[in-house]
């Protein structure tokens, strides 16, 4: 343990140079890169993340997903709350050294705020064997020392996590920290050592539970063995203090496992980013009257479409079909897993019945898209289907006109050509000056082509389901 000239003593960071770059000047490249990467925007006020801790070549860029969410903010304190990996006990354990070092520098603990939530329960308590080498608090502390301007810390890792000790444990937080701007960082690996399909089955478990913001389904799936998570705990309790600060939603940011990054899928690591915050997500498009029932039918054929293309079966005879599905749209599918794309084609012209438009659509999505491996049988039922019904495009003069949100962007140069769907610059959060670079690099075009005066820039909307 690290004492400076004023008898602080200061948690090291053992990690550092193994599970991480142990050079300031690396691990500051390294997070940096790993955030440039991380395309994540939440529209409203964050209380809680899900961050993984395996090494940063395996989980680093995941993480990226949810810090990138606090990119700049301040906090009073920051809580990290992990498992215990090496070190059995009961209850929760909060680390009383005045602070810890990293590569980066010094990080602050807030001494008075961890000696207030062990005075506030017996089972919380200060057990120095479960700091000693726990790498899921430490490896945390580099990329809040990246994002957050100004912060102190608190770490916390938990003996047991049964659902009464993560209720205890956050009404303690709850308590402890009234009045103050808090982030709660729950550090948790998914499932372990499994082939990539059955950890893709097991973590779809656990996401949806955390999309649902559903605490104790999460508790029920993890106690059965329906899914996995070392820091299923930690990922409750973030999910309760965080509903108790005035979180009303979920984000799952991003998912992958160590296969993605390795190459080897017959015994991999799942990983997830998520979001817990206050505040509804941007409207997006734009409203062209489709009833549910109209948009149901078109899910259900894109979905039976996506289905029979991926088993090599015949596309089946599509039956009562709804006059208003009868009329011409262009139509993008977008064909989503575990939250991360999957697939997206469109057809930007209705030149078609678009219910014929989303069939077709739908097969090449799963099929088709040059960015993607096919859709495989086994993938089917991990499928989320989006629908984006769009408006006739619009030609653009001026760039002052597009709305981010509401718009989508085509952009032309030559034989270039890019599009971007309204909800794509609304999830990133990007400007209008960004998402008209982004659109051009769709196009395979510098990033300031659409400047040109042979860019040809148009607009469009869609209703999107």
């Amino acid at each position: 343990m690290a004492q400076n000239c004023e008898g602080k003593e200061y948690r090291e960071s053992i990690h550092a140079g193994a599970w991480y770059p142990g050079t300031k000047k690396e691990l500051t490249q390294t997070i940096h890169t790993y955030l440039e990467g991380a395309r994540a925007k939440v529209h409203g006020e964050i209380y809680g993340l899900v961050s993984p801790h395996a090494g940063y070549m395996y989980s680093g860029p995941v993480a990226a997903f949810a810090y990138k969410t606090v990119d700049g903010e301040e906090f009073d304190d920051v809580i990290v709350i992990g498992p215990s990996h090496r070190h059995g006990f009961y209850g929760a354990s909060v680390d009383t050294k005045d602070g810890r070092k990293t590569p980066l520098g010094i990080i602050e603990y807030d001494s008075e705020l961890a000696e207030k939530l062990i005075s506030l329960n017996r089972n919380i308590i200060y057990e120095p064997a479960a700091h000693a080498a726990e790498h899921s608090v430490e490896i945390q502390m580099p990329f809040i020392q990246s994002v957050i301007k100004k912060f102190k810390a608190v770490e916390i890792v938990m003996g047991s996590q049964d659902y009464r000790t993560c209720e205890l444990l956050s009404q303690a937080i709850v308590k402890a920290t009234k009045g103050k701007k808090i982030l709660i960082v729950a550090s948790s690996d998914l499932s372990h050592y499994h082939s990539q399909k059955e950890a893709e089955s097991l973590d779809n478990l656990l996401v949806d539970a955390v999309a649902k913001y559903d605490a104790q389904l999460l508790h029920n799936r993890l106690k059965t063995d329906s899914c996995e998570a070392c820091g299923g705990g930690p990922i409750i309790t973030a999910m309760l203090v965080a509903r108790e600060f005035g979180a009303t939603q979920a984000k799952p940011l991003f998912y992958a496992t160590s296969g993605n990054i390795t190459g080897d899928h017959s015994q991999v690591v799942g990983y997830l980013a998520a979001a817990f915050f206050k505040g509804e997500e941007m409207k997006v498009g734009t409203e062209l009257g489709f009833t549910e029932q109209e948009k149901e039918k078109l899910k259900d054929i894109a979905r039976t479409s996506i289905e029979a293309a991926v088993r090599g079966k015949r596309q089946s005879e599509i039956k009562d079909i709804p006059k208003r599905l009868k009329e011409p749209y262009g139509i993008f599918v977008t064909i989503n897993k575990h939250g991360n794309l999957r697939g997206c084609i469109g057809r930007m012209i209705g030149d078609q019945p678009v219910y014929l438009s989303c069939q077709k659509m739908a097969q090449a999505a799963a099929l088709e898209d040059p960015r993607f491996p096919s859709v495989t049988p086994d993938e089917l039922k991990d499928l989320e289907i989006e629908i984006s019904v769009l408006t006739p495009l619009q030609r653009l003069r001026n760039t002052e006109e597009i709305v981010i949100g509401r718009d989508g962007l085509l952009i032309r140069k030559g034989m270039y050509s890019g599009v971007l769907l309204p909800q794509v610059a609304a999830e990133y959060g990007w400007s209008v000056e960004e998402f008209l670079a982004q659109t051009c690099h769709k196009a395979g075009l510098p990033a300031d082509a659409y400047k040109s005066k042979d860019a040809e820039i148009y607009r469009f909307s869609a209703e999107v389901f």
